[in-house]
């Protein structure tokens, strides 16, 4: 099988074991806690992993959906490969084989899976070595007695490792990739330095390590940093469809830190000239590809449009229309797979190769050029707004799962750049426009943000 390729990959000494995970059926769904139970002492932490993709991992209607249709075609083969990371406890206790699944295995990645996990062999495909029961282990170096559970430290909870278990996917019968995330990090400068996935994704910093002062329980001494619970990524869909505002709100402004945009365009022109605007897109903040994960099904792609003074809109690249499609031609920054017959498809199960890797690497850049003519009968002067836009699936997708009209995908606005072009021939105050296009307001936070940002950045080196 293609997920015995894992162990290949070279990893921190000390960090997986030797021997055989743990096993489907393995374990009994009694010797975990519900995550009610945990919630006795540990209230903050559990009312941030409530609400969660994490906790939605196994109850995700997308998910679901597209579970069962993996089932179908493959009769079965891909039930138990989804499973060990959407439910790990209905796997290791043998609920899900017989689809009986108790709390425990229903709420997903919870507090009692990740804080049983005492090693692994290897990366990727859920290869845990999982050990339920009175020892719970963590990040935190000297814990405290405690009467409800021994404490112990586990360097592998604080590295990217224990993440790269399911975030690092084999294709069950192929030996090809499904979701590089953690191999993009491993090749990035961010593992270089030393910059772990919980440094991200466990700290307020959302591009970088920023302090979380507090308490793990409302007994325990206070500490320099307690890891946040909130597991923040991109999806603000899910998230938002399952009520859990303050996780959309999250993903959106991590987002929102991810990458920037520029416009490399002539200051001047006159009517008839043809203009070249070069659009830069950098990713800054994520230390992995824009987009990762199942990159397949997300949308990544810029918006462009040049519009006068009166605003009429004279270039018009990447807008969506009323039906939630993209403008045909529109070039989207994702990965593309290749059926056996040489078609693509956003089924990954049925995935013979890559027919294409449009994605924006860690710390890159990549380019666009857009080449329009400037109107005899325009008003200057011209602003040239560019956007990058994240959506986690297309509309015509979710219409496809769910019927159209049952859900309307957001499309996020990652971050956005204007450009103002004049006529040298009129004086330049009488050229700005007298609305400013929808967003630059936006633009004057994050510029405040960007700046701060830097600052704190360089205060923490």
């Amino acid at each position: 099988m293609a997920a015995f390729l894992l162990l290949s990959i070279l990893i921190p000494a000390g960090m997986t074991n030797a021997g055989t995970p743990t096993q489907p059926s393995e374990l009994s769904a009694e010797q975990f806690d519900r995550p009610g139970h945990c919630s006795t002492c540990h209230g903050v932490l559990h009312s941030q992993w409530s609400g969660s993709m994490h906790s939605y991992a196994q109850t995700d209607p997308f998910y679901l959906k597209e579970f069962e249709i993996a089932s179908h075609d493959t009769d079965g083969l891909t039930d138990q490969y989804c499973a060990q990371c959407h439910t790990p406890v209905g796997v290791l206790t043998g609920e899900f084989e017989h689809r009986t699944l108790s709390e425990v295995s229903v709420r997903g990645v919870h507090c009692d899976f990740c804080h049983s996990v005492s090693g692994m062999v290897g990366v990727g495909n859920a290869p845990y070595i999982v050990t339920p029961g009175d020892t719970k282990w963590g990040s935190i170096q000297d814990p405290v007695e405690t009467p409800a559970h021994e404490s112990e430290y586990l360097e592998l909870q604080t590295r990217s490792e224990i993440c790269g278990g399911c975030h690092y996917v084999i294709h069950p019968t192929r030996d090809l990739v499904i979701d590089d995330t953690y191999l993009q990090w491993k090749n990035s400068t961010y593992a270089i330095e030393g910059t772990q996935c919980q440094d991200c994704h466990m700290t307020p910093g959302i591009t970088q390590f920023q302090a979380n002062p507090g308490r793990v329980t409302g007994n325990t001494p206070p500490r320099e940093h307690v890891s946040i619970h909130y597991f923040v990524g991109a999806n603000a869909f899910i998230t938002d469809i399952m009520g859990s505002t303050t996780h959309r709100d999250r993903a959106i402004e991590n987002l929102q830190h991810a990458a920037t945009i520029d416009i490399h365009a002539p200051e001047t022109a006159r009517v008839t000239d043809t203009i070249i605007a070069n659009i830069s897109i950098t990713n800054t903040g994520a230390g992995h590809t824009i987009p990762t994960g199942v990159a397949d099904i997300r949308e990544v792609w810029t918006t462009v449009r040049v519009i006068d003074r009166e605003g009429n809109v004279i270039y018009s690249y990447g807008t969506v229309d009323e039906n939630g499609d993209i403008d045909p031609g529109t070039y989207i920054y994702n990965i593309v797979w290749e059926d056996e017959d040489g078609e693509p498809t956003t089924y990954f199960w049925r995935a013979e190769g890559v027919l294409s890797d449009q994605r924006i690497p860690t710390e890159g850049t990549v380019y666009e050029e857009h080449i329009f003519e400037i109107p005899e009968n325009v008003s200057f002067g011209l602003t040239v707004d560019a956007r990058l836009n994240y959506r986690s699936a297309s509309q015509e997708k979710i219409d496809y799962l769910f019927g159209e009209g049952t859900y309307e995908v957001p499309v996020i606005t990652m971050t956005e750049k204007t450009h103002l072009i004049f006529s040298p021939d009129i004086p330049r105050e009488e050229q700005i426009p007298d609305e400013p296009l929808p967003g630059i307001g936006f633009i004057a936070v994050a510029i405040i943000i960007g700046i701060a940002a830097y600052f704190r950045s360089n205060r923490n080196r």
